[in-house]
C-alpha cells in the first residue's frame, strides 16, 4: 500500500497483537472496521499511529561498525583533499540517514563526523535523518537512552558526546546539545513523497530499510537515491540488502556500500 511495506505470515500474529493496542485505544470492535476508518477520509492521522504501531525500530549506536571505518578513514580523508585542492568545496558535507529510527545511526554519524572536523576544522557537515514514525522522530530529537544503547560506542567518545543522568537509580544517557544541534530531523515517508534536497548528497545511509520492501519497490526506491546523490556519492545499505540486478548507476565497493558512477 502506501508504505510499501510487506510482511511475511510468520509476523501475522505479532502484528494482529499490535494492532489489537490501536483498536483498543479507538474503541473499534473488529479489523474490518479499524481498516475502513483507515482508507476513510480521516484516516491519515490514524495510518501515522498504525505505523508506529507495527514498524521494528532496532538499532544500536555504531551498528555495523565497519561502516564508520569506511566513513572515517576512507571517504572522509578523500573529501578534505578534495577540499584543499582544486575542487575547493564551499558547501558542507551533506548527510541523510533514511529511516533513521529513534536516532541512533544520525547521532553515530555526528560523532564520527565531529571527531574528524575536530581534527581537521576545514571540515563542515550536515546530516538530515528522516523517518515515516513521529514517535520514534520525537525520541530521537530528545536523544535521551537507556545506557546499554552506548556499549559500542568507544570511551573517548562517550567522555565527549554523552551525558549520564544525574539520578544514578535511572540508567539513562542523553546525546549532548551540540551533537543533538547537529541533526536535523524530519518525517518522510520514503514511498510516498518526492524527495528533494537544497543540495545533492554526498552520503545516503538506508540500511535495514528496504529489506521490508518488495524488489520492484526496492529498485524504484534505490533509482530515486541515485536522483538526489553527487556524482560519486556513496549509499549504505544494511547488511543483508543488495542492489545487484537492478539497473542502476552504482558500483560496487564493498557488499554494502556502493558509489553512484558519473
Amino acid at each position: 500500500g502506501q508504505c510499501g511495506i510487506k510482511m511475511p505470515p510468520s509476523k501475522k500474529i505479532m502484528l494482529e497483537a499490535r494492532l489489537q493496542k490501536r483498536l483498543r485505544a479507538l474503541n473499534i470492535p473488529t479489523f474490518k472496521e479499524y481498516f475502513a476508518l483507515i482508507r476513510g477520509e480521516d484516516g491519515r492521522g490514524e495510518l501515522v499511529h498504525m505505523l508506529n504501531a507495527v514498524t521494528t525500530n532496532k538499532t544500536d549506536f555504531f551498528r555495523e561498525p565497519v561502516h564508520f571505518q569506511y566513513l572515517a578513514k576512507t571517504i572522509l580523508p578523500e573529501v578534505l583533499s578534495e577540499k584543499e585542492g582544486p575542487k575547493l568545496r564551499d558547501r558542507p558535507f551533506f548527510l541523510w540517514s533514511a529511516g533513521c529510527s529513534t536516532g541512533e545511526e544520525p547521532y553515530t554519524l555526528a560523532m564520527v563526523l565531529s571527531e574528524f572536523a575536530y581534527q581537521h576544522p576545514a571540515l563542515r557537515f550536515s546530516i538530515i535523518a528522516t523517518d515515516i514514525s513521529t514517535k520514534v522522530l520525537d525520541r530521537a530529537r530528545d536523544g535521551i537512552y537507556d545506557e546499554d544503547r552506548i556499549a559500542a560506542v568507544p570511551d573517548a567518545l562517550k567522555q565527549r558526546y554523552v551525558l549520564r543522568s544525574k539520578d544514578r537509580g535511572r540508567n539513562l544517557v542523553r546525546i549532548v546539545p551540540e551533537l543533538r544541534a547537529a541533526v536535523q530531523f524530519k518525517r518522510l515517508n520514503l514511498m510516498e513523497e518526492s524527495f528533494s534536497f537544497s543540495d545533492p548528497l554526498d552520503i545516503i545511509f538506508c540500511r535495514n530499510v528496504i529489506i521490508y520492501f518488495d524488489r520492484s519497490t526496492q529498485e524504484q526506491l534505490i533509482s530515486r537515491f541515485c536522483r538526489v546523490l553527487k556524482p560519486d556519492g556513496y549509499l549504505f545499505l544494511g547488511h543483508s540488502e543488495s542492489v545487484h540486478g537492478f539497473d542502476l548507476p552504482l558500483r560496487r565497493i564493498t557488499s554494502t556500500v556502493y558509489r553512484k558512477i558519473g
